[in-house]
């Protein structure tokens, strides 16, 4: 953990240093910088950086999260009709059954992706990526193959 934040401290240095060095000093602790020292062998660490995916994962929560409230909103708003009204309207009847069809779509393309994917992960409280192992991987893909089911099947 150490030698990930040493890293992360150092990557934002990289633009403007030359070239960046690792070597364990006799007390067996690691190192790292743009000078090692002259009595040890310091090997040249390659940093390689890549785009950020924040932007992406922050749009699909978005959207996840709307239709998580819209579901809410239209739950309640049954519930109040079902004690008000008799029965649901055609207009009704067909939004509902264009809700169905959107999640149904959206549930096959994320087992679709589960199942192509050969690692999965989730975002945990810091926002930082936590890789799921084979049983939660498995876990989720049941899940979403459950999801499939109940809103693809009439």
């Amino acid at each position: 953990m150490k030698q990930a934040l040493c890293v992360a401290a150092l990557l934002p240095i990289c633009a403007f240093a030359g070239d960046i060095y690792k070597w364990t000093d006799a007390a067996g602790n690691v190192h790292y910088g743009d000078n090692p020292a002259e009595d040890v062998n310091a090997e040249r660490v390659y940093i390689r950086s890549r785009p950020s995916d924040r932007a992406r994962t922050a749009a699909s929560r978005n959207r996840a999260e709307t239709a998580t409230r819209s579901a809410a909103t239209s739950a309640n708003a049954e519930n109040q009709e079902t004690a008000q009204a008799p029965g649901p309207t055609p207009e009704e009847l067909r939004e509902q059954a264009k809700e169905k069809a959107r999640k149904c779509a959206e549930f096959k393309q994320r087992l679709q992706s589960m199942v192509q994917s050969r690692r999965l992960y989730r975002e945990d409280d810091n926002g930082e990526r936590v890789y799921l192992d084979e049983q939660e991987m498995q876990t989720a893909r049941d899940n979403t193959q459950s999801k499939v089911e109940e809103y693809c099947n009439p």
